[in-house]
């Protein structure tokens, strides 16, 4: 792990890999480099893929400052992200982002066509329905959560900053709902590198609707689908996934 100061943030990071092409690896809501990629770092990289796995500001260890969710936090995640992968020297990568590290990763890449080449989503969303509220307020109390999800959160962040944070998590996201882009609907139209967009077909945090916007609104994409995938289809499918994203990155 290693820190770089990006707009005054000390920004962390994870680097894995020796490959010419450089991937950033966009995580999901309070994610870090090591929650969510584990597979990926492990056994993506290597002598083909160089992975750059980060934590945005106020997640995992780019902190502080404590974490806030105000209307343009995807886009604000979006900017500190080119801004990383500027202060590291690279010019050109593709990006991969999972679940709302998805939605910023759709913004980061109609924001520099000149820097993204290749694009990789899962678990991500345009917009925020009556439905994705509903659903985000079911997961609202973490004394609801499983053990297994539950732990490596309050490992990292402790209770009280792990409780706080996830409520104004809900709140932010909540706030988006019938807004009129939403999340990233103009940016997925301009999106201009091509895309491969994962969904699990048992993502219960993630209907349908949202993986067949991107399909039908992001330019060069094509759709892969994990019959048994559910919302960490990365971690569960590693394997799989991991060969077929090469596949696209590599130009297989």
């Amino acid at each position: 792990m290693a820190k770089v100061s990006v707009n005054g943030v000390g920004i962390n990071y994870e680097q894995a890999g020796t490959g010419p092409h450089t991937v950033l690896c966009m995580p999901g809501a309070l994610g870090s480099a090591l929650t969510d990629f584990g597979p990926q770092l492990k056994s993506l990289a290597g002598a083909e893929l160089t992975l750059v796995a980060w934590d945005p500001p106020g997640y995992g260890l780019s902190r502080p400052p404590d974490r806030s969710f105000g209307p343009l936090f995807f886009r604000e995640d979006a900017e500190a992200a080119a801004g990383l992968m500027q202060a590291l020297g690279y010019d050109k990568y593709s990006v991969m982002g999972w679940s709302d590290g998805g939605n910023s990763a759709v913004i980061l890449a109609a924001m520099r066509p000149e820097n993204v080449t290749k694009l990789v989503i899962w678990g991500a969303n345009a917009y925020v329905t009556d439905k994705d509220s509903e659903l985000y307020e079911a997961v609202r109390d973490i004394d609801k959560w499983s053990e297994r999800m539950k732990a490596p959160m309050l490992e990292l962040y402790g209770e009280g900053y792990f409780r706080s944070t996830w409520n104004a998590w809900v709140d932010g996201i909540s706030a988006l709902k019938n807004t009129e882009n939403g999340i990233c609907r103009r940016e997925a139209t301009q999106v201009r590198c091509p895309t491969l967009l994962v969904h699990g077909a048992k993502d219960a945090m993630v209907p349908a609707e949202h993986p067949e916007f991107f399909s039908k609104h992001i330019p060069d994409v094509r759709l892969h689908m994990f019959p048994e995938g559910k919302h960490n289809l990365h971690m569960r499918f590693a394997d799989e996934f991991n060969t077929l994203v090469t596949d696209f990155l590599m130009g297989r």
